[in-house]
């Protein structure tokens, strides 16, 4: 029996398949590019080819994209990242205080105590504390991201960079360079940059305790993790699978689910990547809010209605 988690964010659509006992049997860091639907497509491509869908026993979908993924796929569960993304972290250590989670374009904390969710921030408002900045910065510097955290590891003298708007960060970066900075200290000091940021709005008034937990891609930056410890004088743990580790919650969601309900999987299978899938906008003229409102349509059904603020239209989405 498998279990199948899916996380659609704006940067990356995270799919894993996991056993009976959480092992990650298959992990697919996959680039959303503005279109989820598409990212999902391929992933299950690839899965088609080594399971059928009689192998997978309960799906749970999250992120931000993660009512979409539900109606496309057949959730069994759909959970919001922050209980996933914790769900993940106490099945490897149910000692776990905090987390520490960047993505591409929004960072999160979530304090825990006693295996539950006691407190969380998000940021979603500026880029200077999320990846897609370091990975902007990264190109104008012509260093492969990969090879960003090992610059920053080289430093000897970091440069102090300002790091509260991402537009004033890149003018200050520049400023540094023109000055004769090394590529080392500009990295080491976009770095110091990010976790000020992070700490100074995502983590204000937040307890930091030990254990702590980095996950997210941003985690895979060893100048980053490095600059967290140095800032909290605190030892940060990267778990194996940082980088789905809301897909790994998810799918643990769902096995539970399956466990309590004792019912079968709403999985429509991997078929759906020779769906059509096709959206259409209408303006819903129910109130004076007139929200503007996403049919998708596959093989000329209806999959769901989305972006409305009232539950009207999400009360017809096809089962």
């Amino acid at each position: 029996m498998y279990y199948m988690g899916v996380d659609v964010g704006s940067v990356s659509t995270d799919i894993v398949i996991v056993d009976e006992k959480i092992n990650v049997l298959e992990s697919l860091y996959l680039r959303t590019k503005g279109r989820p639907i598409n990212a999902i497509q391929e992933g299950f491509k690839f899965l088609k080819n080594k399971y059928e869908d009689k192998h997978i026993s309960a799906v749970g979908t999250t992120g931000s994209g993660r009512q979409i993924a539900a109606s496309i796929i057949g959730a069994d569960v759909v959970k919001n990242e922050i209980t996933s993304h914790a769900v993940a972290a106490l099945h490897l250590d149910p000692d776990v205080r905090t987390i520490l989670e960047i993505g591409g374009q929004d960072s999160k904390i979530i304090l825990l105590q006693n295996g539950i969710v006691l407190d969380f921030a998000m940021n979603t408002v500026c880029a200077a504390g999320t990846g897609s900045f370091l990975d902007r910065q990264a190109s104008r510097l012509d260093i492969p991201i990969n090879e960003f955290g090992n610059y920053a590891l080289k430093s000897t003298c970091p440069a102090r960079i300002a790091g509260r708007c991402a537009v004033f960060a890149e003018s200050d970066m520049i400023h540094k360079q023109q000055l004769g900075c090394s590529n080392p200290d500009i990295i080491k000091g976009l770095c110091n940059a990010l976790v000020r940021n992070y700490l100074n709005n995502v983590a204000k008034g937040k307890d930091i305790q030990s254990e702590i937990f980095f996950q997210g891609g941003v985690a895979a930056n060893i100048g980053i993790k490095n600059a967290f410890e140095e800032a909290l004088g605190k030892e940060i743990v990267v778990p194996k699978n940082f980088k789905v580790m809301g897909a790994i919650g998810a799918a643990i969601l769902a096995k539970e689910s399956l466990e309590k309900s004792n019912t079968f999987t709403r999985f429509k299978g991997f078929d759906l990547i020779n769906t059509n899938f096709i959206s259409k906008s209408f303006e819903c003229t129910g109130c004076p809010n007139r929200c503007e409102v996403i049919k998708i349509l596959g093989s000329k059904k209806i999959i769901g209605f989305f972006g409305g603020r009232c539950e009207k239209w999400n009360k017809t989405i096809s089962a």
